[in-house]
């Protein structure tokens, strides 16, 4: 039986470039408590994750 792959911060909508710091980084708005949950319960798989579609949203402005 094959194992579930987490997705890819790469792959999701909140994951975003930051000019300020230079880098990608997670934009999912996070409570301070939320934020060290999800940093320390070493998740397998990102609550927050949506999986971002750019052919999503090219289809909405046409």
């Amino acid at each position: 039986m094959a194992v579930k792959q987490p997705p890819l911060c790469e792959n999701c909508e909140y994951y975003d470039y930051d000019e300020e710091y230079e880098m990608y980084i997670c934009t999912q708005s996070m409570d301070e408590d939320e934020m060290s949950r999800f940093m320390h319960a070493g998740y397998r798989q990102c609550p927050y994750f949506k999986f971002y579609d750019e052919y999503k949203s090219v289809q909405k402005q046409n």
